[in-house]
């Protein structure tokens, strides 16, 4: 027998409901957790994961899964999982094409642990020195008095940009410890792909992109705002990796305080 929800809970769930229409159109990839972690506001009620999933489910929104877009190698090794921020970073390069002007190229710099973008670089080139500016970016924005002595390591690929004899001579006057993926295993530097991936789902595949400087414009507002500041990240439980790095080092220069 099937059981149909009451006027009264009907009623109920409707500006829930309202809301959730909303988030998805804003952002057609995110899943129930995510949209979910909306409502995990102070000023909002609480509202239960279930019930979201219940309203996704019955309302055609949840994601529907992409088989292609799951690598199916197996790793040859573990992939390391840094401590603390700045610790082990992942750089890793994606495209997008731009009407009536050809491909733009974004460089990205991770911190793995924080799940902020520390760097990047865009633009019509995607050469080891490019690559080598979303590094510098990083550098400077997290060890503005020199990164040399930190242990830093940095995970990327195989390709031409980060195994040039440019890059890994600058990696290795500034002291950071380059580390490879393993041949055809994109899981290796897989946090620094799925960001790829989320900046395609959020940014690039929603428009068609017309001119490269609004592109860029925009991008570089979706990485410091939407992205850095705002985005509720699972795997950090739902805070933005800002704010989870700001508590990071707040707890920790309290504790270095006390001892």
């Amino acid at each position: 027998m099937i059981r149909h929800p009451s006027p009264n809970v009907a009623r109920r769930n409707q500006p829930i409901l309202d809301r959730i229409r909303a988030l998805k159109a804003d952002h057609p990839f995110w899943g129930y957790r995510r949209i979910w972690a909306q409502f995990r506001k102070p000023e909002d009620p609480t509202i239960n994961k279930k019930r979201v999933l219940r309203l996704m489910r019955k309302n055609d929104l949840l994601v529907k899964p992409n088989l292609r877009l799951k690598a199916l190698r197996t790793p040859s090794r573990s992939k390391p999982k840094p401590t603390q921020p700045n610790l082990w970073w992942g750089i890793d390069m994606t495209k997008v094409l731009v009407q009536d002007f050809g491909w733009i190229y974004v460089t990205v710099v991770l911190d793995w642990f924080s799940k902020k973008i520390v760097g990047y670089h865009i633009g019509s080139q995607s050469k080891a020195k490019h690559w080598l500016e979303a590094l510098h970016m990083a550098v400077n924005r997290q060890f503005p008095t020199g990164v040399r002595g930190h242990e830093l390591h940095l995970m990327s690929d195989n390709g031409c940009q980060p195994t040039a004899k440019a890059f890994t001579e600058a990696c290795k006057t500034m002291g950071i410890q380059q580390a490879f993926t393993s041949y055809c295993n994109p899981k290796g530097n897989a946090d620094t792909e799925r960001l790829m991936r989320t900046i395609k789902e959020e940014l690039f595949w929603l428009r068609e992109w017309k001119s490269p400087f609004v592109l860029e414009r925009r991008f570089k507002e979706w990485v410091e705002i939407d992205y850095n500041q705002l985005y509720p990240h699972s795997t950090l439980g739902f805070k933005s990796p800002a704010k989870f790095e700001a508590e990071y080092f707040a707890s920790h220069n309290t504790l270095l305080a006390m001892a």
